[in-house]
């Protein structure tokens, strides 16, 4: 077995850490993940949801130029710039998100992946990596080409 078949050392579970800890890290790690794709969706919303609000400056430009002033004038009033829930504009949901839960939440993982595994990540899935290659075969490493 060359180098590169062996497991990677940076994933290999420490001494001590039973399967049942490995599971739970994973399981840990998964919600975490989890909450890193809810994140992203609210950064869509927000990009999605100020796209919107700029191209409503064609909708305010084009009923002008039509001579609909009333109707014009109600999108500005209304539309143009209002609070998406109250007293909040996107960014702001997102900072609330991130101060709230997502920081917390990372840091919590942090320091459990530390302090159980030595600061070890996805050991769960380098278990899975290792169970599921191809011996000697040179698209199944367990690195990079070094």
């Amino acid at each position: 077995m060359n180098s590169n078949d062996e497991m990677d050392p940076a994933h290999q579970v420490p001494e001590g850490v039973d399967e049942k800890s490995v599971r739970a890290l994973g399981a840990l790690s998964k919600a975490l993940e989890t909450t890193e794709r809810a994140r992203g969706h609210l950064y869509g919303f927000h990009q999605v949801t100020g796209t919107a609000d700029f191209e409503l400056g064609d909708a305010v430009r084009l009923p002008r130029e039509a001579g609909h002033e009333e109707q014009t004038d109600r999108v500005e009033r209304v539309i143009t710039g209002r609070n998406v829930i109250p007293g909040h504009w996107t960014f702001q949901i997102i900072e609330a998100y991130d101060s709230t839960y997502y920081q917390p939440f990372a840091a919590v993982e942090r320091d459990i992946v530390d302090e159980l595994a030595g600061g070890r990540d996805h050991l769960l899935e380098a278990r899975l990596k290792t169970m599921r290659r191809t011996p000697h075969h040179p698209d199944h490493t367990a690195t990079p080409p070094s």
